[in-house]
């Protein structure tokens, strides 16, 4: 089973990452952090690297749902969505398949709320 979920599309790398915040939130997702991999891997290691940013995106709600089920489950949240470039006009977009990731949890009870979750994210990406 593939843990992630991912599209490539054409088009330039900040208008998609605006794209991909306006569809998780249409989603019901917030983007809680984000993280610009290529900046900090310059910065700390001095290394050149692609544009690849990491979207840390929450849904309050299921979040909520999962935390009275797992007290433990925040060690896997927020959900982590990808853009990076792949070449000059191609960009893919990844998130988490948090159905594959709770099948590592032993609780049957986050099993709908991961599929739930996991359907969610298949729209976002298939909304670009």
């Amino acid at each position: 089973m593939k843990y992630y979920i991912n599209k490539t599309k054409k088009g330039g790398f900040e208008e998609t990452i605006t794209q991909v915040k306006e569809a998780l939130s249409k989603e019901g997702f917030g983007v809680l952090s984000e993280i610009n991999i290529q900046e900090k891997l310059n910065e700390k290691l001095g290394v050149d690297f692609r544009k690849y940013t990491i979207l840390g995106a929450c849904n309050p709600p299921y979040a909520y749902k999962a935390l009275l089920q797992e007290d433990k489950i925040g060690t896997m949240l927020p959900c982590n969505v990808i853009v990076q470039q792949l070449d000059e006009n191609t960009v893919e977009v990844a998130a988490v398949d948090p159905a594959a990731s709770m099948m590592s949890v032993e609780n049957d009870a986050l099993a709908g709320i991961a599929v739930e979750i996991r359907e969610k994210l298949n729209k976002v990406i298939d909304a670009l």
